[in-house]
């Protein structure tokens, strides 16, 4: 090992240059390959992507039938992982097929039907060519992509940040701007930008293509019902005698067995109003019964005999009569 003009290096040297940071360009590179590679390949089943293709709420890529096949209940599907390794990719993001969406991609239909050109064709046997409908370019490591939920279409992310909207270029179909996804997100703000998007949903009761959390539903409406109707005003739902009665005289009465009002409260503010109205029904008797305003009025009877008191004291005369 001499006399070749090269050198040894010592340990410090070799430590020193294990213990040094990648420069940027190395991170890129890294970087690049590893967005490659999951533009190309399906983490569960480790095969290439192919339509139908889901994404799941942080914007990874899967295969939908490897998907379908961890979600089989039994044993380790075929074709994919061991349920635990699958499990250790989704971290639980993946409970049903609710918390992912299918991916539509505009075909490159010019790169599948003439792979002539040797770039092209290891391109066409790698994956389809994908492409931006609204910029032409190329989707894969080299372009930010981004997808809108709940339609699943997919573009390039300057399409969308230029054209600003609120509806799908190829469907049509609304969508709010927290509901567009990045494919592979890298920049560490996307990625917490999503992850907290999906906790509000799962707050909300949704799932990541805005449906509804099964059961949810039923257990929301109960809840809400418990916490609108004050604990005071909940009443037996049988029909009592007292409803009856009520219902046909318009005013309420008690029955025999009390007013059927089970809670107590309920049961006193309902005989107060019960009272009030006796006692307003017994001074309308006692002002008709009155003999100072009886004498205000005038019987038929009395008309012949008597003057009402608006002619009271005045006499027509002998003359006018005739």
């Amino acid at each position: 090992m001499g006399n070749d003009g090269g050198s040894i290096p010592t340990r410090r040297e070799l430590v020193k240059e294990a213990a040094r940071a990648p420069s940027t360009a190395q991170v890129k590179e890294a970087q690049r390959e590893q967005q490659e590679h999951f533009w190309a390949t399906c983490p569960l089943s480790h095969k290439a992507l192919a339509r139908p293709i889901v994404s799941d709420s942080v914007g990874n890529l899967y295969n939908k039938d490897a998907v379908l096949q961890f979600l089989l209940p039994g044993d380790d599907g075929e074709g994919i992982s061991s349920k635990s390794d699958c499990e250790e990719v989704l971290c639980g993001r993946v409970k049903s097929l609710r918390d992912v969406v299918e991916l539509h991609f505009e075909v490159d239909t010019e790169l599948n039907e003439h792979p002539s050109d040797r770039t092209n064709a290891h391109r066409h046997q790698r994956r389809e060519g994908w492409i931006c409908p609204i910029t032409a370019k190329p989707l894969g490591p080299g372009v930010k992509s981004v997808y809108l939920v709940p339609c699943g279409h997919v573009f390039a992310e300057e399409a969308i940040r230029q054209l600003k909207g609120d509806k799908c270029l190829q469907c049509n179909e609304s969508y709010a701007e927290e509901n567009i996804i990045p494919i592979l997100p890298t920049k560490e703000e996307d990625k917490q930008r999503l992850i907290a998007r999906a906790q509000k949903l799962a707050e909300q009761g949704l799932t990541h293509n805005l449906k509804k959390v099964p059961g949810s539903k039923k257990r929301k409406k109960n809840a809400t019902a418990e916490t609108t109707m004050d604990p005071s005003e909940k009443v037996d739902s049988k029909p009592t005698t007292e409803s009856k009665n009520r219902s046909n005289t318009g005013t309420p009465t008690p029955n025999a067995s009390g007013n059927g009002i089970k809670n107590a409260s309920t049961a006193s503010l309902a005989a107060r109003v019960l009272e009030e109205e006796n006692e307003k029904k017994k001074r309308r008797k006692m002002m008709g019964r009155n003999e100072n305003i009886d004498s205000l009025f005038t019987k038929k009877e009395d008309s012949k005999k008597s003057a009402d008191f608006m002619t009271r004291g005045f006499t027509i005369p002998a003359a006018a009569r005739r």
